[in-house]
């Protein structure tokens, strides 16, 4: 996700030690993932199908048998280990076509090649509207109109896109919105990371410390047997805390780098951006810019209403962020904004889907190192059963304060091969809170020590295809991001791991 930069070559650059890049962290992941398949065992679950009430309608959720976990065996009695080899014909995992797998695997309703789709859709989709030249016109005229007030869109927009976490589980709609925000921030004179802040790490903020996540807290919930939706008088408190903390986090992150651009973590690769944004002019506002963002905005809306109300998801959001970029492109051509024509819409489709193949190729691979150890599947023998069933295990003979932190720690790190929310919830929820019961942790804190682990470790895991999505589109390598972010989890994971253990020992129920 590198930009092409020429930059001097000095002695001191030569030695100096660089972060490997995306592609080959992932490929250092999937060679440990095939060790593992040699030294544990393969197992699996029996599944069961269990009921809740949400929002006054009865829901059934297949989630696995706690009990019912037994190894792989052979004829002889002996464990058996899905052991993965360099290669596999006939659709196999294997190293060497671990990518490929993952790049094919799943539909078009989720990772790997419905989230891949998804993003060129969308990256092509936005290479329409920034062609029309209506967002730089209207950032430009923005920033006239609130110069003095631009600190403001720091806390407005995280506060937006947490609360869009929080009530909808907003998650890989932040990549669309990036490809807008990305200039604004960089016309502000902040950076990439700025941008990575208020859009995707705000939608994760509010993901993680929801009262009404329909993919997290709900289902977790559910399949606990406690009152869905229950629990609101310490999460919504706790939303409002940890949003005010990402708040006050990026907007002194920000101050510094407005400060002096060069400390930036992105300082590098946000020159194209930087360089394409400061080559743009004001110019007199034309009716066609209007009705461009007029498109853009009332698609926005559209999308956020299906999503609530229809629970649309990859497909129907895609399908109307297409639309919006053939309106966007018709208006331009029809007005001739920046002298747009018929094959300038097809141009720069291609140029924006074009942007997303780097991080589409991330999001297979992640995929195909989750193949690699089982792909969650619970009935199926597999690594990742094996690793949940002794965890479990583990958490059981420990005192109850150390549990419920261990707890938070396993669905922390249970959340790098397992990213999906109501996935994670059906996997461990049946195991963990069974075992919470005899340790002495109440239900409601069990699914919030699952809530926290499995939302705000989304924020740093390259196995998110999210994470990977607004990175892409914001040219930020992923080792660059860790430089920064660490910092940031570093204080979430402390304050997090507070707020599970006082919520034990003040009997949260």
């Amino acid at each position: 996700m590198h930009n092409s930069i020429d930059h001097p070559v000095t002695a001191d650059t030569k030695k100096s030690w660089q972060v490997p890049d995306t592609l080959i962290i992932i490929f250092m992941v999937g060679i440990l993932a095939t060790i593992l398949t040699y030294l544990i065992p393969a197992g699996s679950f029996s599944q069961q199908t269990v009921s809740f009430i949400a929002d006054g309608v009865e829901k059934t959720r297949t989630v696995i048998d706690p009990a019912s976990f037994k190894y792989a065996i052979d004829a002889n009695g002996d464990k058996i280990y899905n052991t993965v080899g360099l290669f596999s014909a006939g659709g196999g995992i294997g190293l060497m076509n671990f990518m490929f797998e993952g790049l094919v695997s799943g539909s078009k309703w989720g990772s790997a090649v419905g989230v891949i789709m998804f993003m060129l859709v969308i990256g092509g989709a936005f290479g329409v509207v920034m062609r029309t030249g209506a967002i730089d016109a209207g950032i430009l005229a923005l920033i006239h109109k609130t110069k003095g007030n631009d600190f403001l869109f720091i806390p407005a927009l995280f506060v937006l896109f947490s609360l869009g976490g929080a009530v909808f589980g907003m998650g890989e709609e932040a990549i669309a919105f990036a490809i807008i925000i990305a200039p604004l921030m960089l016309r502000l004179g902040y950076d990439g990371i700025t941008t990575v802040m208020v859009t995707y790490v705000a939608t994760q903020v509010g993901f993680a410390s929801s009262w009404m996540n329909p993919f997290s807290v709900a289902i977790a919930q559910g399949i606990a047997g406690i009152p869905v939706l229950s629990g609101m008088e310490l999460r919504l408190p706790m939303w409002v805390g940890f949003t005010l903390m990402g708040v006050i986090f990026t907007m002194r992150y920000a101050a510094k780098i407005k400060r002096n651009p060069e400390l930036s973590y992105s300082f590098k690769t946000d020159q194209f951006l930087r360089k394409k944004t400061a080559d743009i002019q004001q110019s007199e506002w034309h009716f066609g810019y209007t009705l461009v963002i007029a498109t853009v905005a009332i698609t926005t809306g559209w999308v956020v209403w299906g999503v609530v109300v229809h629970a649309w998801y990859i497909p129907e959001i895609a399908s109307q962020f297409f639309t919006m970029g053939f309106v966007a492109g018709i208006i331009g051509v029809i007005f001739k904004l920046n002298n747009m024509t018929l094959n300038d819409i097809a141009t720069s489709f291609k140029e924006g889907a074009g942007v997303m193949l780097a991080p589409a190729l991330l999001v297979g691979c992640a995929k195909g190192v989750l193949l690699i150890l089982g792909d969650g599947s619970a009935d199926e023998p597999s690594v990742l059963n094996s690793i949940l069933n002794s965890a479990g295990g583990a958490i059981s003979g420990i005192p109850d304060v150390a549990a419920v932190w261990i707890m938070y720690l396993f669905q922390s790190i249970f959340n790098f091969f397992v990213t999906s929310g109501s996935g994670q919830a059906a996997l461990t929820m049946p195991l963990l809170a069974p075992l919470g019961d005899i340790a002495g942790i109440s239900r409601q804190v069990t699914v919030l020590a699952f809530q926290l682990g499995d939302g705000f470790t989304n924020i740093v895991v390259p196995t998110s295809a999210s994470l990977m999505g607004t990175l892409g589109v914001c040219r930020i390598d992923w080792g660059d991001w860790i430089r920064f972010s660490w910092r940031f989890m570093l204080l979430l994971f402390v304050t997090s791991s507070v707020i599970v253990i006082c919520a034990h020992l003040a009997g949260f129920n």
